[in-house]
């Protein structure tokens, strides 16, 4: 019989033993945990959306008007006006022909890669690359192929060895959910040409947060033009501080999609809230850039705050910034004296992240103020002194 208590004994002896923590109040720079008013340090809620009044106020309207279940799946009934709505407006805010909305990133990485590759193919994945993506592949029954985080050579020499197989797919994400930097998209955009690959890019931490307009990482990058023959998935969950997922690209894929995705065809329809909440989420970050400079100038002073205090961050625009501590028990003990100070920061632990790379995964927020920012970088000063990490 297994024993579960054994096993549990044996993540607490390792210190990798995932405990949940209770949030008593709404999500915002400042809330409540477990009693205790702390910095909140480690959303995705990139914008502060998800406390924002208009979307309530959307998201409750849709109450009132459509009730509160859709009933059924989208192919049955449960395809209400809202989601045609949304997936519009997806699909003219990343200037493709056409979107379709998932119920979460991960079911919508599952839905999407196990519909694009079966047995016979084969899927080029960075290691680095969200565990959704992992999951899908194993689900599809194809071939993984993974290649060192944004390696292009090593990515390209896997290419070239990989000829018997059907169809090829490249995956990744835009924005590295652990580490915060972004992926070398031109070389990956210039391989799946040379070598007639499919390609689908993630922009779950990028959507709403880069680019001028918001769009993700192809904007930002000034990849744009090159967007034709690319699957772009993303979700309505961080930036957009909602929840569900998309993915945009032709209308044929999308028709596709919709016959063969069975993570899109077997489960009920995102609620009408959920979705009018998106839809006024989406509004405001394709009418206000305001949000995005702020969060872009909060990344740029905290990153040099902790560049001055003597840790190693990279200079990628991202709301994602990693602390590497290495060793998993001092991490959560950086963690745990950091919420004694009214620092709410989560710490990052294997299998989460490889071995000797745990670390504090900050996210910051463009609600943070600079005040929040400089009494988050005195109390990480203060800790990690403590524990002799500067």
């Amino acid at each position: 019989m297994f024993d579960f208590k054994k096993e549990l004994l044996d993540l607490e002896e390792k210190r990798l033993r995932r405990q949940l923590k209770t949030l008593e109040s709404q999500q915002d720079s400042w809330f409540v945990v477990d009693g205790k008013r702390v910095l909140n340090l480690c959303s995705n809620n990139y914008l502060g959306l998800a406390n924002d009044k208009r979307i309530k106020k959307a998201s409750i309207s849709a109450i009132k008007k459509y009730g509160c279940g859709s009933g059924a799946s989208r192919l049955v009934c449960g395809n209400m006006i809202l989601h045609k709505e949304l997936e519009e407006k997806i699909a003219k805010f990343k200037k493709t022909e056409s979107a379709l909305v998932f119920n979460s990133g991960y079911t919508a990485n599952l839905g999407i890669i196990s519909a694009l590759v079966g047995r016979g193919d084969v899927v080029f994945c960075d290691k680095l690359n969200h565990a959704s993506i992992i999951d899908a592949i194993i689900l599809s029954r194809t071939e993984l192929r993974r290649y060192p985080h944004k390696d292009s050579f090593t990515l390209e020499e896997l290419i070239k060895k990989s000829e018997n197989f059907n169809k090829k797919l490249i995956v990744t994400d835009s924005v590295f959910s652990m580490d915060g930097d972004i992926a070398a998209l031109k070389d990956l955009i210039n391989l799946s040409k040379k070598y007639n690959c499919l390609l689908m890019i993630d922009e779950a931490h990028a959507t709403g947060v880069l680019g001028k307009n918001g769009r993700g990482a192809l904007e930002y990058l000034g990849l744009e033009n090159e967007k034709e023959n690319i699957i772009q998935m993303g979700t309505l969950s961080k930036a957009f501080g909602g929840f569900g997922a998309y993915v945009c690209g032709s209308k044929d894929l999308i028709e596709y999609l919709i016959n063969k995705s069975r993570a899109f065809i077997y489960t009920t329809a995102l609620p009408p809230a959920v979705i009018a909440a998106n839809i006024k989420a989406l509004e405001i970050v394709q009418s206000s850039k305001n949000l995005r400079i702020k969060l872009k100038k909060n990344i740029s002073f905290f990153k040099n705050g902790l560049k001055f205090l003597g840790f190693s961050v990279t200079d990628d625009e991202t709301p994602i910034i990693p602390l590497i501590i290495g060793d998993a028990k001092l991490t959560m003990e950086f963690s745990k004296k950091l919420f004694k100070e009214r620092i709410f920061v989560q710490g990052i632990r294997p299998p989460t992240v490889p071995q000797g790379l745990a670390r504090l995964r900050i996210t910051l927020m463009a609600t943070h103020t600079k005040k929040d920012l400089e009494f988050a970088l005195a109390k990480i000063k203060k800790v990690a002194k403590e524990l002799c990490l500067i």
